[in-house]
């Protein structure tokens, strides 16, 4: 193990982190400057001394990422970018918190060059962290070759005492500890504080024992404010360890150096300007200057840039030397880093016809992803310990396991998540943000509540994450109320971006995976039933891809009944009946809204037309519906334990019971009279 070598630059460079965390808090009035100034100087080691990335080209494949899990200290990682040479100004420092600047109130990927995940809510970058270092191990251990070491890099996080209390990251952090991921370096900023004070009133277990118990390499460093070559050991010791992750419990003094060091007051506030100048007084700093940068900080840092420019330079001729000697896995890698779909993928969808056994659309997505996989080795999914309901594990898979629990393999693409369900969800998310991988992940649809922190952070930051919801309905029966999912369906539709898809046959659901599987900057939930479903005639993969679409057209109807996933089928047999009554009824299947809203108002007004009432029908809450029906007709409140056709006769939702309604409603407009315009005419479109 290499020593510490001080440099000249070194606490000067520590001053600069910290007199620039009080000025970009200050001018903004807003922000959390304590953690930036008590981190400073394990910032400053590990970026001058460790981390291994480009600032010209950030995207450089095999860098090591970096995680600022405590998001409210954005102020340090947006210094760090800035004196290192990515995209970010001075200028770009000072209009911190600022509308539509590049320094965002926390981190945001995607927007600031340099950020790899989005963070703030706590504990989801410990999570995110987690599945970006499986995902080097992964891609490691299937396009390593002997000489050629191609994907190695680290992934080192920040995190706080808020991180640690946050449930997420303790399942990720357990989970980590079973995958023994060497590759992982945690940095815990040990300052006792969180918003409500000193942490002794709410966090007095034993971090460490906590972690050790997970299976974690855990080192201590007392000094965090001064203590440089203890730093500096104690990640070159964590990057020894290769078969546990690390956490580094750094004792720091949140907001060190200004009048309120030690306490709550320095941890969301601003200093006062009077405590500003007194901190630059004590580093030897202008005091009448803002945002000063000593020239020999630039000139420091600007050392990291040529290294990692080197690097990468290396990098990239070892890639091309194993593309002359494995040439068809420098293809499969170069294509899956590049973000393109395998050539033809689409011919190994499965098509359905209306003769074709009723099945559970559960069991039509395990149809899918039997036949995709062989053609997507980029797909690593996994269940909530719920492998043999979601049916998510390909015969003949291999688990994502460390070899010597003799499981599986870190090449295998089938991951154990245990009962994690949020933990899972921050996993995926870091799985989607390395890059290569499309991740799906599966549980019973009501416990995607369980995760929505984490599939709120995928809409946001763009993350190709597909859920696998199964159990959608109160058509899972048995298991009653607690697991019947009647609400969760409309707050996965209200969260913006995210393609919430609930199928109503098979080729509804091979185009739901088509869609995901092409949208690459965009979440999909796959919500599944565990009952049978009939192939609908009418239905097609190219129909069901505009998100919405005609099943069945009556000319000069009376009523159209919008529907989604297995109460389709029901409106059908309610138009049927309808029909022996002379009502001439249409009937819509809507399997994603987010879709069906992104096509032409031309085609959304064919399917969802003027002229007749529309009703909408589900089993679930009818939330939402409004939108897209004049009546509404599902559940009004929760479910019921029991089989599940009797459960659907108790609330109604048979076809015989849905003509009766769809009856009344045809009446009620007839006889209020006058044009019936569709739902979808509005003033206003958001």
């Amino acid at each position: 193990m290499s020593s510490f070598v001080p440099n000249p630059a070194d606490h000067t460079a520590i001053a600069t982190i910290r007199t620039l965390a009080a000025d970009v808090v200050g001018k903004a009035n807003s922000g959390h400057p304590g953690a930036p100034m008590g981190m400073a100087p394990v910032a400053h080691v590990l970026f001058s001394r460790f981390i291994n990335a480009n600032p010209k080209n950030s995207k450089w494949f095999n860098r090591d990422r970096f995680v600022l899990s405590n998001g409210h200290a954005c102020a340090l990682q947006y210094i760090l970018l800035h004196l290192l040479g990515y995209k970010l100004s001075i200028d770009d420092l000072k209009a911190f918190r600022q509308l539509d600047s590049l320094t965002p109130g926390h981190p945001e990927a995607g927007h600031t060059d340099g950020i790899e995940v989005t963070t703030g809510p706590l504990g989801q970058g410990f999570g995110n962290a987690v599945g970006l270092a499986i995902a080097q191990a992964h891609l490691g251990a299937v396009y390593n070759k002997d000489g050629f070491d191609l994907v190695h890099n680290y992934t080192y996080v920040f995190c706080g005492d808020g991180c640690l209390m946050e449930g997420v990251a303790s399942e990720a952090a357990s989970l980590a500890g079973h995958l023994q991921l060497g590759n992982l370096i945690v940095i815990y900023d040990d300052n006792h504080i969180s918003i409500d004070g000193d942490t002794n009133v709410a966090f007095t277990e034993d971090v460490a024992q906590r972690f050790t118990a997970y299976g974690w390499q855990v080192i201590h460093v007392q000094d965090g404010d001064n203590d440089l070559e203890g730093i500096y050991g104690a990640i070159a010791g964590a990057r020894a360890e290769k078969s546990k992750p690390t956490i580094i419990k750094l004792r720091t003094t949140i907001g060190f150096g200004s009048k309120q060091q030690g306490t709550h007051g320095v941890h969301g506030s601003p200093l006062k300007a009077d405590d500003i100048k007194a901190l630059k007084d004590k580093v030897g700093f202008p005091s009448d200057q803002t945002f000063y940068v000593p020239e020999q900080v630039y000139g420091y840092y600007a050392e990291f840039g040529k290294r990692g420019a080197a690097l990468e330079e290396s990098w990239n001729s070892l890639f091309a030397a194993y593309g002359e000697k494995y040439p068809s896995e420098h293809a499969e890698l170069s294509r899956r880093v590049a973000g393109k779909l395998p050539d033809d993928w689409e011919k190994a969808l499965p098509v359905y016809k209306p003769s074709d056994p009723a099945q559970a659309s559960r069991k039509l997505s395990e149809i899918v992803l039997t036949a995709i996989t062989p053609v997507f080795p980029e797909l690593l999914g996994g269940s909530a310990d719920l492998t043999g309901s979601n049916l998510t594990k390909v015969k003949g898979s291999v688990d994502f396991q460390p070899p010597s629990t003799g499981l599986g393999t870190y090449a295998g693409t089938y991951i154990r998540y245990g009962v994690r369900e949020h933990g899972m969800g921050a996993v995926a998310n870091g799985l989607a943000a390395y890059g290569g991988i499309i991740p799906f992940v599966a549980t019973f649809l009501n416990f995607v509540s369980y995760a929505s922190g984490a599939v709120r952070l995928s809409a946001l930051s763009g993350h190709q994450v597909i859920w696998v919801a199964t159990h959608d309905s109160i058509g899972l029966g048995e298991d009653g109320p607690t697991h019947q999912p009647v609400e969760t369906a409309i707050a996965l539709r209200a969260t913006p971006n995210l393609a919430f898809w609930r199928t109503a046959d098979g080729n509804e659901t091979s185009a739901a995976y088509a869609a995901a599987l092409r949208s690459n900057r965009t979440p999909s939930v796959l919500s599944l039933s565990r009952q049978n479903l009939p192939n609908l005639v009418g239905s097609t993969i190219e129909k069901a891809l505009r998100g919405g679409y005609v099943l069945h057209e009556e000319e000069q109807e009376d009523l159209t009944i919008v529907s989604s996933g297995s109460e389709v089928s029901i409106a059908l047999e309610a138009a049927s009946k309808l029909k022996a009554e002379g009502i001439n009824t249409r009937i819509v299947s809507l399997p994603c809204w987010l879709v069906f809203d992104q096509q032409p108002e031309e085609y959304r007004l064919s399917v969802l037309r003027s002229g007749a009432p529309i009703l909408s029908l589900e089993a679930l809450s009818t939330a939402g519906w409004q939108k897209y029906s004049h009546e509404q007709f599902g559940l009004a409140a929760w479910g019921a334990s029991g089989p599940y056709q009797k459960v659907y006769e108790k609330f109604g939702i048979t076809g015989s019971n849905v003509a009766v309604v769809g009856k009344k409603v045809v009446d009620f407009y007839k006889q209020l009279g006058g044009r019936v315009v569709s739902p979808l005419v509005k003033a206003i479109h958001l």
